[in-house]
């Protein structure tokens, strides 16, 4: 009995079974990876959410200080670039920065823009968790804020006092605020600075000085939209030849009373030579600042 040459073809069905296994699991991963990758980014988002737009709960470079003149405005262009070593427990901090200052007006005013042109970090996990931040390092570059000083001299008097007036913006530019680094966010301040020498002759002079200002920053409080501050300092410096040494106490007090108390000692010591500036400055942290740094700068005047 002859059989029929179709029963003699193979069977291509169990092939055409096991494709559709695979392209069916294939497409089961691949929905599993949609919707995995849509939860972390839900993750990342709402842990967003949870951050303290205040000091103590963001980077070191986060709130910028205001800047203490003395009253008198420098009267040369400076250049400076300067390292920075940021330590608290559970972060330590590593940038660089740089600054250009212009005089303008014959010494009346003058315009400084500078900021942090690149941060290293690490922080454990202790620090990340309650910052609700997302890394304990940055996976890509971590760049700074940009910071534009406009000054003006009010009073210039050896018998009274000479009193400064400035107006400055910390731009939206930093980033990594998913790590509590930089705000991504607004911040202004307006103070003023008042100097007078105690004691002075050719060589040597010894200075007091003083700030008071209003200090505001957005947040992402849909209530509190914005966190508002006053910003004070007192300081002494002392000069004699080539080396000038300034001691400063500054802080920040805003009304919200959560992380936004800062406080700091600065001492720091400068000597120049023909237009060329080596300065080191150590500042203690105390209250909302919990940071201690080390700086050395390097200042060119023209």
């Amino acid at each position: 009995m002859m059989q029929s040459p179709m029963n003699n073809q193979p069977s291509h069905r169990p092939y055409r079974q096991w494709k559709a296994h695979i392209a069916g699991w294939l497409l089961g991963l691949f929905c599993s990876c949609l919707t995995f990758s849509a939860q972390a980014e839900d993750s990342w988002r709402d842990k967003m959410e949870g951050l303290i737009y205040a000091p103590r709960y963001f980077g070191p470079n986060a709130f910028p200080t205001p800047e203490m003149f003395g009253g008198n405005l420098p009267a040369r262009w400076a250049v400076e670039v300067r390292g920075d070593f940021h330590h608290m427990t559970g972060d330590d901090t590593k940038d660089i920065y740089a600054s250009l200052y212009v005089p303008i007006a014959k010494g009346k005013a003058s315009v400084k823009i500078q900021g942090v042109i690149r941060e290293f970090y690490k922080t454990s996990e202790a620090v990340r968790d309650e910052r609700s931040a997302v890394e304990v390092k940055s996976p890509i570059p971590c760049y700074g804020d940009v910071i534009v000083n406009c000054h003006y001299q009010v009073l210039r008097s050896e018998r009274w006092a000479d009193i400064t007036v400035s107006a400055n913006l910390k731009t939206a530019s930093g980033g990594r605020v998913c790590d509590a680094r930089f705000t991504d966010a607004v911040t202004y301040w307006f103070d003023a600075n008042i100097g007078r020498n105690l004691w002075r002759n050719p060589e040597a002079s010894v200075r007091v000085q003083g700030l008071v200002g209003f200090y505001c920053w957005m947040t992402n409080d849909m209530i509190h939209r914005q966190n508002d501050a006053f910003c004070y300092g007192l300081g002494l410096t002392g000069q004699w030849r080539n080396f000038t040494l300034s001691g400063l106490y500054q802080g920040i007090q805003g009304y919200e009373k959560e992380g936004d108390r800062p406080m700091a000692v600065r001492f720091r010591l400068e000597y120049e030579l023909k237009k060329n500036a080596l300065a080191f400055q150590f500042k203690q942290g105390m209250k909302d600042d919990l940071y201690r740094a080390l700086s050395l700068s390097y200042i060119r005047y023209f």
